[in-house]
């Protein structure tokens, strides 16, 4: 059996979860791991003894042995790094958000796409057994035609000081709604507001608008005394329900919703007679293997067997466009149609648009 050879850069707050899931897989050989902090690379050595440690990204680059690169670093890093890591021929798998701008995002797919290589982002909720369940139920129609996708996540802090709130938490829900919907969305409409004294928005609302009525709405905020982790989806047949931070039934498949008729008199003052439906509630059981081992595995097959990634990179330039384009509405206070591909983003030449909001 051959064994992919990887390379984690970034030991901070998520690259060790990475390392763990890479170095565990039995089809990986973990050969590197790299940080600029020394302190941070002693620690990895007495848990993984095996693995070379490095401060010199051009350790990785340079041999052509090794398969893949992981980035695990600071967004504002991520361009650089991944187009180095294609340009050297390596498969890559890329923290989110995938970039700090569409434009970067778009070049690292082409540079993919022309080295024929894998570009894939980690957008860990997809590969939760949890999501991965409720798309099943929309694949199957069992919620028949999707009405509505409402999400929240909110708790008290981490504040950032170099993203808005947007940036900081909406991309796990908005790769969520990607990956259940399969929609691009047409216009977003945001509103936010900052309360710490620093120009960046640590509270914010965000809605999507799709075609055939299809509606989709965030909140996200770091000011909110409880932390909340949930999402409702509403279909024309059923509802689902889904609470991350619950330890049971985390999904709820709800038999509920409206019939709407027309009147049986035409003279009548309603336009329409709706009727309620009322039925049964159930909660589905769903894989319990960590959402990163499952992720890490895919990654695996893709480079090794020529798949393609769920969250490939034009997944992850589909996110980025939906923020920048909610940014600019943060900012103008009007609704913002989001491109598509091949249409260039009305601020893809700024090179992280949140930063812009700090103060001087």
């Amino acid at each position: 059996m051959r064994q992919l050879s990887v390379g984690v850069v970034g030991c901070g707050y998520w690259g060790p979860n990475l390392i763990r899931n890479f170095y565990e897989n039995e089809r990986v050989d973990l050969k590197y791991v790299c940080d600029l902090v020394p302190e941070k690379l002693a620690k990895l050595e007495r848990r993984y003894p095996t693995v070379k440690t490095t401060v010199n990204y051009q350790d990785l680059l340079s041999d052509p042995e090794l398969d893949a690169i992981v980035i695990a670093t600071p967004v504002r890093t991520h361009f650089r790094l991944a187009q180095q890591a294609l340009s050297a021929n390596k498969h890559v798998l890329v923290e989110k958000p995938m970039c700090g701008s569409s434009a970067e995002c778009a070049q690292l797919v082409a540079l993919a796409d022309e080295r024929g290589l894998t570009l894939m982002v980690d957008h860990t909720f997809a590969y939760h057994g949890a999501v991965r369940t409720i798309k099943g139920a929309i694949e199957r129609g069992e919620l028949g035609e999707i009405l509505y996708f409402d999400s929240v996540r909110i708790n008290l802090g981490l504040f950032q000081s170099d993203v808005n709130v947007i940036w900081d938490l909406a991309p796990h829900d908005l790769s969520i709604m990607d990956y259940l919907l399969g929609q691009t969305p047409k216009t977003v409409h945001a509103t936010g507001s900052c309360h710490a004294g620093n120009g960046i928005e640590d509270i914010a609302y965000i809605t999507l608008n799709f075609d055939n009525n299809l509606i989709a709405h965030f909140n996200v905020s770091w000011l909110s005394p409880v932390k909340v982790r949930q999402m409702l989806i509403g279909g024309t047949k059923k509802m689902i329900a889904y609470d991350d931070l619950t330890p049971m039934e985390k999904i709820r498949i709800y038999d509920k919703g409206i019939s709407i008729s027309e009147p049986q008199n035409v003279d009548s003052s309603y336009v329409n007679s709706v009727s309620y439906r009322i039925g049964d509630m159930y909660s589905p059981v769903y894989d319990l293997t960590e959402a990163l081992k499952v992720e890490v595995s895919h990654f695996v097959d893709c480079v090794l067997n020529g798949q393609k990634p769920i969250t490939d990179g034009r997944s992850g330039l589909r996110i980025v466009r939906i923020m920048e384009a909610a940014n600019l509405s943060l900012k103008t206070g009007q609704p913002q149609e989001i491109p598509t591909d091949g249409v260039a983003s009305p601020i893809a030449n700024q090179s992280f648009a949140p930063l812009e909001t700090r103060s001087k």
